[in-house]
């Protein structure tokens, strides 16, 4: 048994709600007008799996972007976001569905006392739909207004291999099969964006059924683009030194690399201690906004940071205004 029927990739373009774009350069001018500053590259494997219907596999260090992706997406298509947030042991109950275990008990005892005797057929009744709770996955396969939800899995390699296989009907068919219940089957297939901050290796039966990106930390000149389009507050000059020394903390030998969301978080930082240039005080003070393990801020703090930031000032006096 399977409920509803699936649509073509070039169906799913034309349903409800606003249009995806239908050119790299749509699919760049889509994703800035959502602030979020993006290489061509990336936007070519966005607009590939918006056109085709695929889902898009995100990988990369932690705070480069992924998930604002889908944020995005969500917001400059008005598409409803549903998102599920990966963990260790998540299992189908919590990430697809669940049966409403109470209210099933609560329709035997009322068929019982009303003397129903047909088993089979009660049998049969609990399992209806309406005793279903949908979570994520299975919320992505209804039909929503606005047009095909958005759903974002995120940090994928949090989870075990076994939850990856579940994932395979899901991204390659776009149905969920239920034992009691049948197949159900998405009308409109949702937008899928998969994330994964490589702390394990993800299987590669998933990453045949998407199309794979590596987010990569940005160059200087698109951090600093992305700096001014998130903290416009932050001045030219303060934004330059920040970006500059972020990048110089990048090529250190760290536990944790600072991504794009401390290098915002820390010139916020910087402003609300109302600083318009850097300075070795200024550094060690706020160390624990840019990174976020003690040996990579013992490391750092002091004599390193002052000469990274030498470094940086002598790389900034002599770069062509």
């Amino acid at each position: 048994m399977t409920s509803n029927i699936a649509k073509t990739a070039k169906d799913r373009a034309t349903t409800a709600g606003k249009p995806l774009p239908q050119n790299v350069d749509e699919t760049l001018a889509l994703l800035k007008s959502g602030d979020y500053v993006a290489d061509r590259s990336l936007a070519t494997a966005l607009f590939l799996a918006l056109k085709l219907g695929r889902p898009l596999f995100l990988e990369g260090e932690a705070g480069v972007g992924k998930t604002e992706i889908a944020k995005v997406l969500s917001n400059t298509l008005g598409r409803r976001l549903l998102r599920l947030q990966c963990y260790e042991g998540l299992d189908i109950a919590s990430a697809a569905y669940e049966w409403n275990y109470s209210r099933q008990m609560i329709e035997i005892r009322l068929a019982e006392a009303a003397g129903a005797a047909n088993r089979d057929a009660l049998a049969s009744d609990i399992y209806a739909e309406r005793f279903l709770i949908k979570r994520p996955l299975l919320q992505a396969l209804e039909e929503q207004a606005g047009g095909a939800p958005v759903l974002l899995i995120d940090e994928l390699d949090r989870t075990d291999e076994p939850f990856e296989a579940y994932l395979l009907e899901i991204l390659a068919d776009y149905q969920i099969t239920i034992p009691e219940l049948g197949t159900i089957k998405s009308a409109v297939p949702p937008i899928v964006v998969v994330t994964s901050n490589r702390t394990r290796e993800i299987h590669d039966a998933l990453k045949r059924r998407c199309f794979y990106y590596w987010v990569d930390y940005p160059s200087a000149e698109r951090e600093l683009e992305i700096l001014k389009v998130k903290a416009p507050e932050v001045g030219p000059a303060l934004a330059r030194e920040v970006v500059a020394f972020v990048q110089r903390l990048r090529q250190q030998d760290l536990f944790k690399l600072p991504g794009v969301a401390e290098t915002i978080d820390w010139a916020e930082a910087l402003i609300q201690l109302d600083k318009v240039a850097l300075d070795p005080q200024g550094i060690d003070d706020t160390l624990g906004v840019l990174l976020k393990y003690q040996d990579d801020i013992a490391k750092i703090k002091g004599s390193e940071a002052a000469h990274l930031l030498q470094q940086v000032k002598a790389e900034l006096a002599a770069a062509p205004r």
